[in-house]
């Protein structure tokens, strides 16, 4: 152990000097910070318009004037505070109006209670289409009754007057 050729041959000279080259370039890159000024970052405005990325978002309007003065991207949704209207704006700047009706769901006795309510309401259209036509009719009788009685009526008191036998005299006499 004491005959190794590498423990003799150790040179720590090497190792030293090694050492201080590395402290040397790092002292270099320390001289080298400070002297570059320090530059302080500008202050810049930047002002980003960010357009919505979500657009499930439900949009409430009170009239149709926020409505036009709103920029949208693509068709958009515009409810009212109470759900009863809802504006479309397209990209070109057109609206279109609808008008919502809430859709309550009905059970079985509800339904035959709407269908009978129709039927009862078309009876009733149907007994005044019928009453109209019976008083059509009953007009279209009185008028002829009218004729009727605007001709004069040949009773026997009048074959007895001497203008009725003048007039009647279309029979032969004997």
């Amino acid at each position: 152990m004491y005959n190794n050729p590498y423990i003799s041959a150790y040179n720590p000279q090497a190792s030293i000097d090694r050492i201080n080259n590395q402290i040397a370039e790092l002292e270099k890159l320390k001289s080298q910070i400070p002297s570059q000024p320090i530059q302080q970052p500008t202050n810049l405005t930047q002002n980003f318009q960010l357009a919505p990325t979500n657009r499930e978002v439900i949009r409430y309007a009170s009239s149709i004037d926020e409505v036009q003065r709103d920029m949208v991207i693509g068709d958009t949704p515009y409810f009212s505070k109470d759900m009863s209207v809802v504006w479309v704006k397209n990209t070109k700047g057109e609206i279109t109006t609808y008008e919502l009706n809430e859709i309550k769901p009905l059970d079985e006795k509800d339904i035959q209670i709407k269908y009978l309510q129709e039927q009862i309401e078309e009876l009733k259209k149907g007994t005044i289409i019928s009453e109209q036509h019976n008083t059509n009719v009953i007009t279209t009788e009185t008028r002829a009754d009218t004729k009727e009685l605007d001709e004069p009526t040949r009773t026997t008191t009048e074959k007895n007057s001497p203008t009725s036998v003048s007039r009647t005299t279309t029979s032969k006499k004997k």
